[in-house]
């Protein structure tokens, strides 16, 4: 048995209590892990109300409760929004709760209370209003755990993808991209490879970043200056890493059998791929934390928000593999 999951509120104008609502309610069709939600339980109620969604919810004092709670009700954890919500209209009023929840879900995992962190999707606009700094959860939570370089990454049922540079314009992410970024990305993916989705010797494949690989230097020298030096150091390290290939053909189902992941380049590289082969599945997952953190890989979907067709089934995702990660890493230490 593992603590309860803590499910984070995210942007009360989006889709995020739709579909933490949603997925309580096929919890048993779903198999989904005991979890709780940091939210607002009079908004969850206004909400299920105004959307038909039939969810008995139960707020409890600490994370202890749910367990008890969840097969009948929702567990919620307060945190109390300044005004009510209007689906579509992010209010920066609201967004020190937003920010807290992030925080008291963090501090509960890391005091062994919360099995992992689960995000619902965050409106950062509506963030930096109150100061927010940070161009996402990713680097969020990696200020708030003390570590430097978080990594990314977009895992769906057929492909899992790690961007080496994330939240940055193409041209910043040309300037940042190094060969000590990708053997860093390189060594924590698989690590968590290991570790988190038990493959005994992980295989990473590196993208190229210049089309064709750049053609034997004909179209650019990051290939040879910088990706190459990686691979050679990744490969030393006894980490089995191929490349660079060229990424238009990287991502057919029949070259997917070669590897377990792919380091890519820069963020759409990594994302463009994965949406494409199941939009509605995948989810992020942020490695080289002290504690397991995943969410939906979609945003706060403003333009549908409070009309009832939010899908839940990357929240769905998200929240098995958490689940299934915390399982796995409370029998490591068992074994230990």
């Amino acid at each position: 048995m593992t603590a309860p999951l803590a499910l984070t509120m995210g942007e009360p104008a989006g889709i995020g209590g739709e579909i933490t609502l949603k997925a309580w309610h096929k919890r048993r069709v779903y198999k989904l892990p005991s979890f709780f939600v940091i939210d607002d339980p009079e908004r969850l109620a206004a909400l299920g109300a105004a959307l038909g969604v039939q969810v008995l919810s139960r707020e409890i004092s600490e994370p202890g409760e749910a367990a008890g709670v969840f097969p009948t009700a929702l567990p919620v954890l307060r945190q109390p929004l300044a005004r009510s919500p209007t689906p579509g209209k992010p209010d920066p009023a609201n967004a020190p709760a937003v920010i807290a929840a992030i925080e008291r879900a963090v501090a509960l995992v890391r005091d062994g209370l919360a099995g992992a962190v689960v995000t619902n999707p965050i409106h950062k606009e509506a963030l930096y209003s109150t100061g927010f700094a940070y161009p996402g959860h990713t680097e969020f939570l990696g200020a708030l755990a003390g570590v430097a370089h978080p990594v990314m990454m977009l895992a769906g049922p057929d492909l899992r993808v790690v961007p080496v540079t994330i939240h940055l314009s193409l041209a910043a992410a040309l300037t940042e991209l190094s060969t000590t970024a990708i053997v860093r990305c390189g060594r924590v993916a698989a690590a968590a490879l290991k570790r988190d989705f038990g493959i005994d010797r992980p295989r990473l494949a590196v993208a190229a970043l210049n089309p064709h690989a750049s053609e034997g230097g004909a179209m650019g020298s990051e290939e040879r200056q910088i990706i190459v030096p990686a691979i050679a150091q990744l490969t030393a390290e006894g980490i089995a890493a191929t490349g660079p290939a060229p990424a238009d053909t990287l991502f057919h189902a029949e070259a997917r059998k070669r590897y377990d992941a792919v380091l890519c380049m820069y963020h759409d590289q990594a994302l463009i791929p994965l949406k494409t082969l199941d939009f509605d599945r995948g989810i992020n997952i942020t490695l080289g934390l002290p504690f397991i953190r995943t969410s939906p890989d979609h945003g706060t979907a403003l333009d549908i928000a409070g009309k009832g067709v939010a899908n839940p089934a990357s929240l769905v995702a998200a929240l098995t593999t958490a689940g299934a990660m915390a399982t796995r890493r409370a029998m490591q230490r068992a074994e230990v």
